[in-house]
């Protein structure tokens, strides 16, 4: 990248008063949108075509001050966003991205983590380069970012032999490259079993299998940690917690232990998420909770200086006690996907209101803005 298309040398040249929050049409963008407009600031919402209209008509600006939306941009694949047309047009509008999980997801279908991180020209709230930490395929992974935190997550095992107990097999969607095909196995015998059984149907290819990720299963209630970590005030919030809602899965969790077993052998438990719920947790465990937010913070700012900005979420297993602990089996690196962590009261105990993640986005780019600190919170 030279210096002439830099994020930071073209954020330099913005009118800073005049600035437009922009995102992927998907994920968290109402959020993202809401929040940027009760901070004041332009919106552009860059959407897929066919699936545009929930941002052009529903949630559009409207006359009477109503609505969130103030333009939508409709490309035929969200990976358009780094075209060289689409970007140009954003930096006109002194745009900051933000990146979502479908930027992640969709980008990366077209395009390397290298290209990502080198080719958005578009100045970007929060690390760039932290993004490809949630691929497990990165060898600086979320998993090294724990191990260095000193934070429990599952323990890996590492092959079918070493299974010793109740594991968790994550496999990659044959048909939906971006989910996965979970089972649960207890023995190398049955996981090989089970494995047959979704290769013959087609959920699992012989690629996705080999590159398996085998783990424990510990039981609990699961929650989700959203924080935030602010580089202008120099402190972490929880602005929320909540948990999933997941298809068949749940459908499945809800019937009696008798009608489960009439599932059969043929039921694939899906993962793919359909929805959040708000979840508070007990205040107990409020200081454990803040002190794995800490520690992962001060371990990726070692790993990929400057580290966090910004949003991020620890998704949690609660495990049994005495005392009771956090297993964190996944991380987020940007916005988390909830829109409803407002419904907890966390935000609340710090801010004196309830505030969204992106509400909460949206003031750190105005603290940035007034402080003449933008290229703190962007990168």
């Amino acid at each position: 990248m030279t210096q002439a298309t830099s994020p930071l040398r073209s954020l330099a040249g913005y009118d800073s008063r005049s600035l437009t929050v922009c995102c992927i049409g998907s994920h968290s963008a109402l959020d993202v949108c809401l929040g940027a407009k009760r901070e004041g600031f332009r919106t552009l919402v860059v959407a897929a075509r066919g699936r545009e209209r929930t941002y052009e008509d529903y949630y559009r600006r409207r006359a009477d001050g109503t609505g969130c939306v103030d333009e939508t941009l409709a490309v035929d694949h969200f990976a358009d966003v780094l075209r060289e047309d689409v970007q140009r047009l954003l930096l006109e509008r002194d745009s900051v991205f933000v990146p979502n999980r479908s930027y992640e997801v969709y980008a990366r279908q077209r395009h390397s983590h290298d290209a990502m991180e080198r080719d958005m020209r578009v100045p970007m709230f929060g690390s760039r380069t932290l993004l490809r930490a949630e691929d497990r395929d990165e060898p600086d992974n979320q998993y090294a970012l724990l191990e260095a935190a000193g934070i429990r997550h599952p323990i890996r095992v590492n092959t079918p032999d070493d299974i010793a107990g109740l594991t968790l097999v994550k496999v990659p969607h044959a048909n939906v490259s971006f989910e996965r095909a979970f089972f649960l196995t207890t023995s190398s015998t049955h996981c090989r079993e089970r494995a047959g059984e979704l290769l013959a149907r087609g959920v699992v290819s012989p690629d996705g299998l080999a590159t398996a990720v085998f783990e424990e299963y510990v039981l609990g209630p699961t929650i989700n940690l959203n924080f935030f970590w602010s580089p202008i005030l120099g402190e972490l919030e929880l602005l929320g917690t909540d948990t999933r809602r997941q298809t068949n899965l749940e459908g499945a969790l809800s019937l009696l232990a008798s009608d489960q077993q009439a599932l059969g052998s043929d039921f694939v438990p899906s993962l793919e998420e359909a929805g959040h719920i708000a979840a508070t947790l007990t205040e107990s465990m409020l200081e454990q909770a803040f002190d794995l937010g800490r520690r992962f913070c001060s371990a990726a700012a070692a790993a990929r200086p400057p580290g966090m900005i910004g949003p991020f979420a620890l998704q949690c297993v609660i495990a049994p006690g005495p005392p009771k602990s956090f297993v964190v089996y996944d991380v987020s690196l940007r916005i988390p996907g909830s829109p409803g962590t407002k419904y907890t009261p966390y935000s609340a105990y710090r801010w004196g209101r309830e505030m969204s993640v992106g509400e909460r986005i949206a003031k750190e780019l105005s603290l940035a803005r007034d402080a003449g600190r933008l290229a703190d919170v962007c990168t």
